[in-house]
């Protein structure tokens, strides 16, 4: 990598990292969301809950605008101080779908803007809970189930 293409990339690296920060500042939060690539679905994931003592929120197979929406939903009821406990069940009111809260087992495959916000290595990650939903009343590995089990991999099959 040439000096100046090193510049640039920490020089957007630098206007991200503020951009981050003053989101997570003005709205306790930010949501990171990923593209998926065919092989992998997308996802996204919240930054700024770790800095509440609660474990950062993943959610996949969702486009960014729903998953935004849940995430933002989910982690205002963190910051109100209903931390979410692994194994619990939550169905946000009016939305007919229920959330799975899972722990996700290598969050520093999937959270690098989270560890970059908050400075861990990826082998110190934050830690993070996966948001799994079922699709009209089934869960990825139940029957019934409308789409393929990889739109939701289960926690710590995502391979980056």
């Amino acid at each position: 990598m040439s000096h100046s293409h090193s510049a640039q990339v920490t020089g957007w690296n630098d206007q991200e990292d503020r951009r981050v920060r003053q989101l997570v500042r003005r709205y306790g939060c930010y949501v990171q969301a990923i593209h998926g690539d065919g092989e992998r679905p997308p996802f996204a994931y919240t930054i700024g809950l770790f800095g509440l003592g609660h474990p950062e929120l993943i959610a996949f197979g969702l486009d960014h605008e729903s998953a935004g929406g849940i995430l933002n939903w989910f982690a205002a009821r963190v910051r109100q101080g209903n931390d979410l406990t692994p194994g619990e069940l939550v169905e946000p009111a009016g939305s007919g779908t229920r959330f799975l809260v899972e722990e996700f087992p290598d969050p520093g495959a999937a959270l690098y803007a989270a560890n970059r916000f908050y400075r861990r290595p990826r082998q110190a990650s934050v830690p993070a809970y996966q948001l799994t939903y079922d699709v009209n009343g089934a869960f990825p590995w139940e029957p019934g189930y409308p789409y393929a089990p990889s739109r939701q991999p289960r926690p710590g099959d995502y391979v980056e």
